[in-house]
């Protein structure tokens, strides 16, 4: 097999060039359990098999919720698609409500969920789901059907012959899953995939990331989510051993056990991995902990490709060997290159870890294009810090007028499911509308600049673009989250979930006493001490972009609590409502 043109033919292209021992590995009772890539295609088609015999056919669709990523999902996955039936992921973390309108939207056959936890949630709403026959548990739970009996119904192989029928017949066009937006407004919409939007993007992509056979990587980023699914196929396609994390509370403990190679990131992750190294090197004393921000301060200046002179790369060494090999040691010592999406990341994160050795590859995609539209590649002086990389092979990209990002190419989604309507909003004449703003530079570099959507003007007819604020704000030690405001009225302003860990050791080091998060909105040092952090950032912009106003909230922002999408993204019209009265107090509203 030289060419994979569908999803299901990336595990069996892996048999025959790799044939891994250690194909996909998850954490039982405190051991790592590997699935070699014979056990997995076995498994697989052990699945097809029973599905057929549940009366599954070519199109129906199968709903599966797992809270962490495991190696019953991918088997599971290439199960259902080998028969030319469709998979439907759904976040885990999403209301019983959204469970509700997913599994009837797509009309979803049986579902699959991971534990108690999901399962609890899918029991509340399913009779309220004409379409759903039966729920079946990956764990074992009482009183509830086990994914082993779909295997076991698959162990009669003699409907075997059936299967492969099936699997010739799927055509690299056919629609191979719906993926759910989590939409930060309105209802979820189901973004229809084909195996070649899919296979494409994989092929494109490992055109860009650099890895070995037998590399490890260690997954936890949500599967359900296409970033890590088109990942997780790139590291099968590459014959890269696949490491399950058991959380993210158990992240810190996986990275140090797997010791991986590549992982993929979000922001937010690097962005409170940074935060736990600077709260360490902050505790530590005298010449240590000189040198410890010495070696921060030079990483922040870092540019890649010795563009700094041999001055810098001679000072760079140092903090290497004597402080950052220890950042490398803590990330298990392997890891050589991480790929972060899903939202922009800070220069200064790309900075530090780049001159810790670790470098953080940034690139941009949205669901709707399988994701990847472009990334930076380490090599051949294909990153650069600041850009989202170059366009990938077969996409073409171009900007709008308004400086918008349009993309054409073999990535494109096929529609929304059942709206034809909402799909001709986003695609014209063949160029999906991302409602990003970018430019791309005189090297071919991207650089996103802001969401078109939410930019917004002030009642004195200035155009705001709130990312560019936020993530300037966000460099803050002292913010955590943080909402620009301002639609309408006289000026921009802030709502701004504090960092309180940082405040109350910042509080104990200088002896305030700050109390509980809701006295600490209030506290009047606290609030200077957040005034002159806003300050800063707002020196990097113009008069009409500086927020004048703020207000803390007492609340960690959450994707329970309803303030973030499951990708991390801020539900605008959500916090603006929760906090509609500091807001109005902000611009003196009744």
């Amino acid at each position: 097999m030289q060419k994979i043109t569908r999803l299901f033919d990336i595990p069996y292209y892996q048999l025959e060039h790799y044939n891994l021992e250690k194909a996909l590995v998850t954490k039982k009772d405190g051991k790592w359990i590997s699935t070699s890539t014979q056990e997995y295609i076995d498994k697989a088609n052990a699945i097809s098999r029973g599905l057929l015999r549940l009366g599954i056919k070519p199109n129906d669709k199968i709903a599966v919720i797992s809270l962490t990523n495991r190696t019953e999902w991918n088997i599971l996955d290439i199960g259902i698609l080998q028969i030319g039936a469709q998979n439907v992921p759904i976040y885990p973390t999403i209301s019983e409500e959204e469970y509700e309108y997913v599994l009837n939207h797509s009309e979803a056959k049986y579902c699959f969920v991971s534990c108690i936890e999901v399962l609890n949630k899918v029991n509340r709403i399913k009779k309220n789901v004409k379409s759903l026959k039966a729920v079946y548990a990956f764990n074992e739970i009482e009183n509830c059907s086990n994914w082993q009996e779909v295997l076991d119904q698959g162990f009669d192989k003699s409907n075997q012959e059936e299967v492969e029928e099936l699997k010739a017949s799927v055509k690299p066009t056919d629609l191979a899953t719906l993926i759910y937006t989590s939409g930060t407004t309105g209802r979820p919409k189901g973004v229809m995939m084909s195996h070649e939007n899919l296979v494409s993007n994989v092929v494109a992509s490992k055109e860009r990331v650099p890895s070995n056979t037998h590399d490890s990587a260690l997954s936890f980023l949500p599967v359900c989510h296409i970033f890590e699914r088109m990942i997780l196929y790139l590291y099968q396609y590459c014959g890269i051993e696949i490491y399950f994390a058991e959380g993210l509370d158990k992240i810190s403990d996986n990275l140090k056990e797997v010791k991986p190679n590549l992982m993929t990131v979000v922001p937010r992750l690097l962005e409170k991995v940074y935060e736990a190294i600077i709260a360490k090197g902050s505790n530590l004393t005298g010449i240590k902990k000189r040198l410890f921000f010495w070696a921060v301060d030079v990483g922040l200046k870092f540019e890649p490709y010795r563009a700094n002179g041999w001055w810098y790369e001679f000072k760079l060494s140092i903090a290497r060997k004597l402080i950052f090999s220890k950042w490398q040691e803590g990330l298990g010592g392997n890891l050589g290159i991480m790929v972060s999406g899903s939202a922009a990341l800070q220069p200064r994160l790309s900075r530090i870890f780049g001159a810790a050795g670790i470098p953080v590859m940034e690139g941009y995609g949205l669901t709707e294009t399988s994701p990847v539209i472009s990334v930076n590649d380490v090599r051949n002086h294909g990153w650069k810090i600041g850009s989202v990389g170059k366009v990938i092979t077969d996409v073409e990209v171009k900007i709008a007028e308004d400086g918008e990002i349009l993309c054409k190419g073999p990535n494109v989604m096929m529609g929304y499911y059942k709206d034809t309507e909402k799909t001709a909003e986003v695609i014209k004449n063949g160029y999906f509308h991302t409602g990003d703003i970018g430019e791309i530079d005189h090297e071919g570099f991207l650089k996103i600049t802001d969401r078109k959507k939410e930019m917004f003007k002030t009642s004195g007819g200035k155009y705001v673009a709130p990312q560019l604020l936020e993530n300037r704000c966000k460099q803050s030690r002292f913010i955590e989250q943080i909402m620009v405001v301002g639609e309408g009225e006289k000026m921009p302003a802030a709502l701004i979930q504090p960092n309180f860990a940082h405040i109350y050791e910042w509080a104990k080091r200088h002896n305030i006493t700050v109390g509980e998060n809701s006295d600490i909105v209030i506290n009047e040092k606290v609030l200077a001490r957040i005034d002159e952090e806003v300050t800063i950032a707002n020196e990097s912009f113009a008069k009409w972009e500086k927020i004048k106003q703020f207000r803390l909230t007492p609340d960690v922002w959450s994707i329970e609590g309803g303030h973030l999408t499951p990708t991390m993204k801020l539900r605008r019209k959500i916090v603006k409502e929760k906090y509609i009265e500091l807001y109005n107090d902000i611009y003196g509203h009744s």
